[in-house]
């Protein structure tokens, strides 16, 4: 393992998506799922993400009942020309919402999507949405009507590349055949591997990109999670099955031998999790993109360090040996989240 000094550098996103940036900014914490959180600290991390290099911004219409994309608006209305020019935005849309905050179904249907989609570009306060994708499928709706009906948006020039999120191959391959497919947004991480059976080589074979959420496993294996930390209240990890009692113990053992190694490599914890899945593009065959879920300076900084590291095929080796394949305990959601999952069926 060595480390370099290198600008950030870009990806393609499959063979019709955008070139973007090795690493993408997921900025739902930013508004949801974790707890309080800091606006003026959430634009700074937003503009240091952009000043470093980072163009592609991830965000969600429901993440906060919209206020996550007016943030992303402010804060890039307050960024330089020339980054607002470079920033890309990914959207993801038809999760439906309570007033109280909980989730209901999803919503994949034509005329469903262009509201959804006119409301985004109200409040990110642009006139097309980069990368548009529905959070979920809607088992009520083909994911060929979803599909077209983004299809016809690209064609209006209101989004310019589409995108899915959560899906399994065979919607991949039924999606791809109604319009080119830039990529496929789904968890991937060291406790995280399922994708690597069906959906990776789907998405390789079709030449559709990877972004790549929860490398650190919503701060799991990110080094920083404590055993005894108490959870503040609204916080979505308080209900997730890996973040509960023995499961958190048995994997936050995972944690303490991955950060073993990295303490020998001198880098951290975070920064080899991250280094690992961007890794994962030569292996793979598939052009994957990490987004890192900061939300502040101090941890961008960090996992902006991750693409500075290099793990050679020992690394690696030692690595999955620490957290092999399936190592993790408890699901990634909790059982009535997982059921909406097309890529667990």
């Amino acid at each position: 393992m060595t480390t370099t000094q290198n600008p950030v550098p870009t990806r393609s996103l499959g063979t019709t998506g955008p070139a973007v940036s090795a690493l993408g900014l997921g900025c739902m914490g930013m508004s949801a799922l974790y707890g309080e959180s800091d606006r003026a600290e959430s634009i700074a991390t937003i503009h240091a993400a952009l000043d470093a290099g980072v163009t592609l911004l991830d965000t969600g219409d429901f993440y906060g009942m919209g206020h996550n994309e007016l943030l992303i608006a402010e804060a890039l209305r307050g960024a330089p020309a020339a980054a607002r020019e470079q920033a890309l935005t990914s959207v993801k849309f038809g999760a439906l919402r309570t007033v109280e905050g909980g989730f209901t179904g999803y919503d994949g249907r034509p005329a469903a999507v262009k509201n959804f989609a006119a409301y985004s570009l109200q409040r990110l306060g642009t006139d097309h949405i980069d990368i548009y994708r529905i959070a979920r499928v809607d088992p009520d709706v083909p994911i060929e009507e979803t599909v077209g009906a983004i299809a016809e948006l690209v064609e209006a020039g209101h989004v310019r590349h589409i995108g899915l999120s959560e899906v399994g191959a065979d919607t991949l391959r039924r999606a791809a055949a109604v319009a080119p497919i830039a990529d496929l947004q789904i968890e991937y991480s060291l406790i995280s591997r399922s994708i690597e059976e069906k959906i990776l080589p789907a998405a390789r074979e079709l030449g559709i990109g990877v972004t790549a959420y929860g490398v650190l496993s919503r701060g799991l294996i990110s080094g920083h999670f404590g055993r005894d930390r108490e959870l503040a209240p609204g916080d979505f990890r308080g209900m997730s099955p890996r973040f509960q009692g023995e499961n958190l113990q048995r994997n936050l053992d995972l944690v303490d031998r991955l950060r073993t190694l990295a303490a020998a490599k001198g880098v951290s914890v975070a920064q080899t999790a991250i280094a690992w899945v961007l890794a994962q593009r030569e292996r793979q065959g598939v052009d994957i993109v990490p987004l890192v879920g900061a939300r502040s300076r101090e941890r961008l900084a960090e996992a902006l360090g991750a693409l500075d590291v290099t793990l050679d095929a020992a690394d690696l080796a030692a690595i999955e040996e620490a957290v092999p394949a399936g190592a993790a305990a408890g699901d990634r959601y909790p059982a009535a989240q997982m059921a909406h999952l097309d890529s667990e069926h």
